[in-house]
């Protein structure tokens, strides 16, 4: 086999490098590749070898994002459980922000990669140029409700005094900068739409080695800096992110990357940009309904305390860790879908994604084994107060029963978004979340007094049944004669 570098924009001659005397010697070269960013058209040649080019920098882009969650939470929770409850609340109600951001994203991806797929580059920089408009427009209300209401959010989540009075800030701060939760998401999403998921890789790298170095200095304090508490955990979360979205605009001005965006692609596209916001409602609406779940769980879970909902965020955390990851691989399924109904090869898109469901329940089938064998050993990196480590086994444990059809729902999902199909994933949620875990939920652990574990059987239950449906669905094949 020959490993062919392709020609670039401005017709460089091709080069070609000799083949790899082994299949492993071949796979470690794609793997250096993939993290490298070579590029590769994933409309043609092996599926196999295109999943894994995007899947690697994905895999590891979303890593990094889940180290951010990880990384906060190790640090607080040596600030006791109140602090460790903000943090969970908080971030329950940035779950929100996340659906936003999500939305936007998944229909930058789809419009950027049927761009892409049709070797249109003027229009897919275009199209990106509208998503970070309407990015930064979507902000600006939400960062005016947190700096002004954050008491008054932490109380209608069930906060204790504590919590309202003197940890209010971590809320205010992380509410009202995601304007740049946002424009990360969106810009990444760019990038993955693009074939570029190296370059959001290395964004997040740079985003988490600052968060990762200012957190013990801001939280805890070292010399002539002083000890913020949670409330530097915040600032360096924010501090972190807000570097990362000024290395993406650097970035996005490039010439050597598939998406270069000149000061005259900076104007309003009424038509593309109409498009963009009726694709993203259907994925917002599709991740709201999903996130705003997780806030009635929250919500039920604080009914039973602090320390079982410190429990709950602990455990919460260590699952999005594994979970956020999978993600990435979705995305690349994602685009391998718009990227090839772009270039007419449905039945390519569609065998991309039984590859990557494939690989997905692999990978999260023996992150679940693990979680389940090692559960308190886990729990106890963050923290060691009983009440606090028991419900975090509990969540664990139960939890992560359901990881191989997690992993399919998630991929299934992000198939029908790169397809530009945002109304089928939007329905399964509201089916799953609203009519089934919500309910089932209350029912098993207020009701039937099942207490903290009815709620965690109640995602198991719901995210199950999200697998089977998408599968059922996707198979049926109406998501190919999406236009974009």
């Amino acid at each position: 086999m020959r490993i062919k570098k392709e020609v670039d924009e401005v017709g460089e001659q091709t080069t070609e490098l000799p083949a790899p005397s082994s299949w492993y010697a071949r796979l470690w070269q794609d793997i250096l590749g993939s993290v490298r960013g070579v590029e590769y058209e994933f409309t043609e040649g092996s599926i196999w070898r295109a999943t894994l080019l995007l899947s690697i920098p994905m895999v590891l882009e979303m890593a990094m994002e889940s180290i951010f969650a990880v990384a906060d939470i190790f640090f607080v929770s040596k600030l006791g459980a109140d602090a460790v409850a903000t943090v969970g609340i908080t971030e329950s109600i940035l779950t929100l922000v996340y659906a936003i951001a999500m939305g936007l994203s998944m229909s930058t991806t789809a419009l950027v990669s049927r761009r892409i797929g049709e070797k249109n580059e003027q229009a897919a920089a275009i199209s990106a140029v509208q998503a970070i408009i309407v990015a930064v427009i979507v902000a600006m209300p939400i960062s005016l409700a947190g700096i002004f209401y954050a008491p008054e959010l932490l109380t209608l989540m069930g906060s204790n005094e504590q919590m309202i009075r003197e940890l209010n800030s971590y809320t205010a701060i992380m509410l009202g900068s995601n304007i740049v939760i946002m424009l990360l998401f969106i810009i990444n999403a760019i990038f993955r739409g693009a074939g570029d998921a190296a370059i959001s890789m290395r964004v997040l790298w740079v985003a988490n080695i600052i968060n990762i170095v200012l957190d013990p200095l801001l939280i805890f304090g070292f010399g002539p800096v002083p000890a913020l508490g949670i409330t530097g955990a915040a600032v360096a979360t924010t501090i972190g992110r807000g570097v990362g979205v000024a290395y993406q605009f650097y970035l996005l001005t490039q010439k050597s990357n598939r998406i270069n965006i000149r000061r005259s692609h900076w104007k309003l596209e009424g038509a593309i940009m109409k498009r963009l916001i009726r694709l993203s409602l259907g994925g917002i609406s599709q991740h709201l309904i999903a996130t705003s779940s997780w806030i009635g769980l929250v919500r039920i879970i604080a009914v039973f305390g602090a320390e079982a909902l410190a429990g709950y965020t602990i455990a919460i955390r260590i699952l999005i860790f594994s979970l956020l990851p999978s993600w990435g691989m979705s995305n690349a399924a994602a685009t391998l879908v718009g990227q090839n109904l772009g270039a007419q090869k449905p039945g390519r898109a569609e065998r991309s994604v039984w590859i990557t469901g494939l690989v997905n329940m692999c990978f999260l089938g023996l992150v679940g084994g693990t979680f389940y064998l090692w559960a308190e050993e886990l729990i106890r990196l963050f923290t060691s107060e009983p009440a606090v480590v028991s419900t975090g086994i509990q969540c664990l444990r139960i939890i992560c029963l359901g990881y191989l059809f997690y992993a399919w729902g998630m991929v299934i999902a992000q198939a029908f978004n790169g397809a530009g199909d945002t109304d089928t994933p939007t329905l399964l949620n509201l089916i799953c979340f609203w009519l089934v875990e919500i309910p089932v939920a209350y029912l098993l652990a207020l009701t039937l007094e099942f207490g903290e574990p009815g709620v965690f059987y109640s995602i198991v239950i719901s995210e199950t049944l999200l697998g089977v449906l998408g599968i059922m669905v996707f198979r049926k094949g109406r998501w190919k004669n999406r236009v974009v």
